[in-house]
C-alpha cells in the first residue's frame, strides 16, 4: 500500500508541476492575445494544456501502475518499457510535430524537396526538371516563396522555372517562426490554399505552358532548392506521406503533415524494436529518445530519422549477439547487412560503427570461415551501397588539391583531406582548440537547447538541459543488483569507436564547411553524436559510481513531465513573437 501511494503521488506531483506551470504560462499567452488581438490564442493553449496533462497523466500511469497481463513475466508485474515507449514517443512526438510548424527543423526544407522528389517516382510521375531541380505541383511552391517575389518562364518542357534574379529576398515556410506561422496554419487548415488567386493563377499558367510544350505529363513548378544527394531509402516514410497526400489531392499544409507523421511512426517503430532487441541498456535508449532534440527530430522531414533509427537497431543486434543470444544465425547478419547498408550512405562518418560487430565473439559463428563470410556480408553491404550512392563525393574528398578546395557559403579556401594529411599538427590543434571553445554549444544542441534552425529563440531552458543531462547519466549508472554486462577491453573498444564517429564528423566538417582561416571547425552540431549516444552512456556503466535505490522509471517519467512543460513554453514563445 505504501509503495503504491508512493507511486500515486509521483504521478500526481508530474501532472501537479506540468499544470501549474501550464497555468503560470497563461499571462504570457494573454499578453499575446492583447499584442496581437488574436483570441483563438488562448483557447489552442488551453486545449493544449489539458492534453499536456492528460497526456502526462496516462504516461504516469504507464510508468507506475498499468500491470502486465498475467501470461507475461509474473502476475501483477509493471509494464516494461518497450511497452510503455511507443505511447510516449507517439504522443510527445505529435505534440512536438504540431508546435514546432513544418519545415521549421534544421535544413528541413531541403529534406521536404527530397521526400518530394522520391514521392513522384513512387507514383510514376516526372521527378525532376532538365537542370536537376525537383518538380512540384503548382499549388506547393508557395513554402518557399511566402512573400510571393518568384517570377516564372517555362522551360523546354513546359515546366514553370524561377527567374534566378527573382528569388532574392524569397521566405521560406516555417524558417522563422512567429505568431504569423501560426495565424496561417489556422487559415489553411484543413484544406485550403495558400493565397488562392495568386494560386489558381499559377496552376493555369503552368497547364497553359505544358500543353504549348506537347507534355502529356502535366504541369509543374520547379524547385529552387536542390535535393539531398543520399540514398531514396532515407526518405522513404516521409515519401509516402506526401504521396498519400498527393493522390487524395490534399493541400500543401496536409502533404507537409501527413509526411511528418510518417517519419515519426518510422522512428517510433525502430526505437521501438531496438529496445525489445536490447539485453541492457533499455532504459538509456528511451531516455535519449525523450530528449528535446531527437523528439524535434523524429517529428520533421529530416533524414536524421533513418539515421538514428537503423544506428539504433544496429546498436541493438550486435549487443545481443555479443551478450545474449548464443548463435549468430545468417538472418542475424542479413539483418546486419540491410541495417548499415542503408545507415552508411545517408552520413559516411558513421561507418565506424561497423566495428561493434567485433563485440560479437567468434565461437557464435561457430569458427573463424563463418566469420569471415558474415563480415564479407555485412562490409560488402555497406561497400556496394557507399559506392552505388557516394562514389563521387569519396573520390572528390580524396583527389582536391588544396588550390581547388572552397568554402562555397563563406566564399573563401578551405580545407582539403590532402592538407589534413600532410599538416597533421594544424588539423590537432583545429580538432584541440573545437573542442575546448565549441563542447559548450555540441551538449547544448545535442540535449535540445535550441530548436527550429537552431533558433535561440526556441530555447529549451538550461535548467532543463542540467536535467535532462543529470538525466541520461543517472540511467546509465549501476543500479543495486544489476549485473555490469560492458568490461574492461570491451568497453575501452566502444569509447574508441564513439571517439571515432565524432573524430569523423569533425573530419567531414573541416573539409566541407570550414574555411582556412577559422580558428575552429564551424558546422557540427550536437545532433550528430544521438545515433551513438545510447552506446555512450551504456558504456559508462562501471562499479564505481552506483546508485543506492533504482529510481530509471522515475527519471523517464520526469522526462516526459519536462518535456509537457517546454512544449506549452515553446507554445508561448512563438505566439508572443510577433
Amino acid at each position: 500500500m505504501r509503495i503504491m501511494m508512493k507511486k500515486h503521488a509521483k504521478m500526481l506531483a508530474g501532472t501537479g508541476t506540468v499544470l501549474a506551470l501550464g497555468l503560470w504560462n497563461l499571462k504570457n499567452i494573454d499578453s499575446a492575445v492583447y499584442a496581437t488581438g488574436s483570441d483563438w490564442m488562448r483557447g489552442v493553449y488551453t486545449s493544449l494544456l489539458v492534453l499536456t496533462v492528460a497526456g502526462v497523466g496516462g504516461l504516469g500511469w504507464l510508468f507506475f501502475s498499468a500491470r502486465c497481463s498475467a501470461g507475461e513475466r509474473k502476475a501483477g508485474a509493471s509494464l516494461k518499457l518497450e511497452q510503455i515507449y511507443p505511447a510516449a514517443g507517439l504522443f510527445l512526438g505529435l505534440l512536438y510535430l504540431f508546435i514546432l510548424p513544418p519545415l521549421s527543423a534544421p535544413d528541413e526544407i531541403s529534406h521536404y524537396i527530397s521526400a518530394y522528389q522520391l514521392s513522384s517516382k513512387m507514383m510514376g510521375l516526372p521527378s525532376n526538371a532538365s537542370n536537376g531541380r525537383v518538380l512540384l505541383r503548382p499549388q506547393d511552391i508557395w513554402v518557399e516563396d511566402l512573400e510571393g517575389v518568384y517570377e516564372y518562364e517555362p522551360d523546354e518542357a513546359g515546366n514553370l522555372q524561377v527567374v534566378l534574379k527573382s528569388a532574392e529576398g524569397n521566405t521560406v515556410f516555417g524558417e522563422v517562426l512567429d505568431e504569423s506561422m501560426y495565424e496561417t496554419i489556422r487559415e489553411l487548415w484543413p484544406n485550403e490554399q495558400y493565397m488562392p488567386e495568386r494560386t489558381d493563377e499559377l496552376t493555369a499558367q503552368a497547364k497553359l505552358e505544358a500543353e504549348a510544350a506537347q507534355n502529356p505529363d502535366g504541369s509543374f513548378a520547379v524547385s529552387m532548392y536542390p535535393p539531398v544527394t543520399t540514398t531514396a531509402l532515407a526518405y522513404a516514410p516521409q515519401a509516402a506521406g506526401v504521396a498519400l497526400g498527393r493522390l487524395l489531392n490534399l493541400n500543401t499544409l496536409s502533404l507537409l503533415y501527413l509526411g511528418r507523421v510518417c517519419n515519426l511512426l518510422f522512428f517510433v517503430l525502430m526505437t521501438w524494436l531496438a529496445m525489445k532487441r536490447l539485453p541492457f541498456g533499455k532504459e538509456v535508449l528511451f531516455g535519449v529518445a525523450l530528449l528535446p532534440m531527437t523528439l524535434h527530430l523524429s517529428a520533421s522531414f529530416s533524414y536524421d530519422v533513418m539515421i538514428m533509427g537503423t544506428l539504433f537497431c544496429f546498436t541493438a543486434v550486435c549487443l545481443d549477439l555479443a551478450y545474449e543470444k548464443e548463435w549468430v544465425s545468417w538472418r542475424d547478419v542479413a539483418v546486419l547487412a540491410v541495417l548499415m547498408a542503408v545507415a552508411g550512405p545517408c552520413k559516411m562518418v558513421y561507418t565506424v560503427l561497423l566495428g561493434l560487430c567485433l563485440l560479437i565473439p567468434v565461437r557464435k559463428f561457430g569458427g573463424w570461415g563463418r566469420w569471415a563470410a558474415a563480415a564479407l556480408a555485412v562490409g560488402g553491404a555497406w561497400a556496394v551501397s557507399m559506392y552505388l550512392v557516394n562514389s563521387q563525393v569519396i573520390v572528390s574528398y580524396a583527389t582536391t588539391v588544396q588550390e581547388e578546395s572552397y568554402v562555397q557559403w563563406a566564399g573563401e579556401t578551405g580545407y582539403s583531406f590532402a592538407l589534413m594529411i600532410h599538416q597533421p599538427l594544424r588539423t590537432l590543434k583545429m580538432f584541440y582548440c573545437t573542442l575546448l571553445w565549441q563542447a559548450q554549444h555540441y551538449h547544448m544542441t545535442m540535449i535540445g537547447a535550441y530548436l527550429g534552425n537552431l533558433d535561440q529563440v526556441l530555447d529549451v531552458p538550461y535548467l532543463l538541459v542540467t536535467a535532462f543531462t543529470l538525466g541520461l547519466f543517472c540511467l546509465a549508472f549501476q543500479k543495486p543488483g544489476e549485473n555490469r554486462m560492458i568490461r574492461s577491453g570491451r568497453r575501452i573498444w566502444i569509447f574508441v569507436l564513439c571517439a571515432g564517429c565524432a573524430a569523423a564528423i569533425m573530419a567531414s566538417m573541416l573539409i566541407a564547411w570550414t574555411p582556412l582561416n577559422s580558428k575552429v571547425i564551424l558546422g557540427v552540431q550536437g545532433r550528430y553524436f544521438l545515433p551513438f549516444l545510447p552506446l555512450l552512456l551504456m558504456a559508462l556503466k562501471n562499479g564505481t559510481v552506483v546508485l543506492t535505490k533504482d529510481i530509471n522509471r522515475s527519471i523517464l517519467y520526469l522526462m516526459c513531465c519536462m518535456n509537457g512543460f517546454e512544449l506549452l513554453h515553446l507554445f508561448c514563445v512563438v505566439c508572443m513573437r510577433v
